[in-house]
């Protein structure tokens, strides 16, 4: 028995980026309930070196937005990152979450075999099939930037557990 590229992506991806909207929720409520400065949140960092709250978000909507469009033969969307509030960045999900919508399974058959290529013209050019592309790369990075948004929020003390981070499934 096989698992489709489509099940294999777009339904991970939305039941993580609806948890990450439920996880905003809970931050902005947390810095409404304690009086802390929505920016001391957005812009936490776990060490001065690592980026931010709001680019771990930014990143994880790309990683989303980018692996499921190459994967369903369509351009990916350029998005801007501006994003400076909650609402803002609960904006950008909502996007992505639209995008996802918008796919079809029918539309990632044959993505297994494509040619995927990183960084084309670099020194840092990779070329994967699909399917290492969703795997090994997509993947992986998206949930690194979930789990890092997560563990940021914990961190500030924003009262999220385990469940938060699975979100419904």
């Amino acid at each position: 028995m096989t698992i489709s590229m489509y099940a294999a992506s777009v339904p991970v991806f939305r039941q993580m980026l609806l948890s990450l909207s439920d996880v905003l929720n809970k931050a902005e409520a947390h810095a409404t309930a304690k009086n802390i400065e929505p920016a001391a949140l957005l812009q936490s960092r776990l060490f001065p070196d690592m980026l931010s709250f709001t680019r771990q978000i930014q990143i994880a909507a790309d990683f989303a937005k980018s692996v499921s469009a190459r994967l369903a033969h369509i351009d990916v969307p350029s998005y801007e990152d501006n994003e400076q509030s909650f609402a803002d960045l609960q904006a950008r999900i909502a996007k992505t979450l639209a995008l996802l919508d918008s796919l079809t399974p029918a539309q990632f058959e044959g993505s297994e075999e494509l040619d995927i290529v990183l960084r084309p013209g670099t020194p840092k050019e990779k070329k994967l099939s699909g399917q290492n592309y969703l795997l090994a790369y997509g993947l992986p990075q998206f949930f690194f930037h979930v789990t890092t948004a997560y563990a940021l929020l914990r961190h500030n003390g924003v009262e999220i557990g385990k469940k938060d981070y699975m979100g419904n499934f």
